[in-house]
């Protein structure tokens, strides 16, 4: 009778442990490689990362992303945005990823996974190139300066000219076009702005336009993001595998040298946001 008993018992508890295991999920990686797709939110309105040119698009996001697919085995598809719905839409999960890029930051990393950093967005400074006196960020002391208004490069030009010896004219822009324009016109002797974007803008005019070098601002990068959980882990992995390897072959400095004008130092292992 008790040999019944435990039996039955012994049957009970298999078919509780059946019922009550965990039910195995897909992550993140596995869905993508089964869709065969990686969809990407972004904005193209962002030269040199992502813009069109003849009604299609283009820029360094494209020829990146096309690399890291092929390495990840899927096709990329590119969601166009407005920028103030990328992030709502990332973290309602309608799409993987986002492509912005956008700058990394102590605080940002509280809420997102950042990928590897692909360029250098460290603050420097744009000028004419007919300018010989200005050879060093220094050398803005006494002269008027433009920046993005609003932008974190304008609050760190403001923190830079407060340690000059001479004040500095900061004059706040709400169209970055504008401030280089001034800078032809003579109103101005420099525009801050990241060095990625006001590469792309020297290398589009190099007969106009030059970079200050180095960059005065703390050294912060651009990287792609997303959600900061368990289930995209997988993805993140798999793609920054993919930028350590492009760092290895030398093609992602041949990115940054075709669309930037440049190759840039950029960590290809964990680092902490200077900001």
């Amino acid at each position: 009778m008790w040999i019944k008993q435990l039996s039955k018992a012994c049957a009970a508890f298999l078919t509780l442990g059946v019922l009550s295991a965990p039910v195995y999920a897909e992550d993140l990686l596995e869905r993508v490689k089964k869709s065969g797709e990686l969809v990407v939110g972004t904005e193209m309105q962002f030269a040199p990362f992502d813009f069109h040119e003849n009604g299609k698009q283009t820029g360094f996001n494209k020829e990146l992303f096309e690399v890291v697919g092929k390495r990840i085995g899927v096709k990329v598809r590119f969601l166009d945005l407005p920028w103030p719905s990328v992030l709502p839409g990332l973290d309602s999960k309608k799409f993987d990823m986002g492509g912005g890029p956008i700058l990394v930051t102590k605080a940002r990393k509280e809420r997102y996974a950042f990928t590897l950093p692909i360029a250098d967005g460290s603050v420097a400074l744009l000028k004419s190139a007919k300018n010989k006196d200005l050879q060093k960020s220094e050398d803005i002391a006494g002269f008027a300066v433009g920046g993005g208004k609003g932008s974190a490069q304008l609050e760190q030009l403001k923190d830079f000219v407060a340690t000059l010896d001479k004040p500095v004219d900061v004059r706040e822009y709400i169209d970055n076009n504008q401030a280089y324009a001034d800078i032809v016109s003579g109103r101005l002797v420099a525009v801050a702005n990241s060095i990625t974007n006001i590469a792309y803008v020297a290398k589009q005019r190099p007969n106009v336009f030059e970079v200050v070098q180095p960059p005065f601002g703390k050294k912060v990068y651009f990287a792609y993001f997303m959600r900061k959980d368990e289930d995209s882990r997988s993805l993140l992995n798999a793609f920054n595998e993919a930028l350590q390897a492009m760092h290895a072959d030398g093609s992602l400095a041949a990115l940054q040298t075709k669309w930037f004008g440049m190759e840039m130092d950029v960590p290809s292992d964990e680092f902490e946001p200077a900001v």
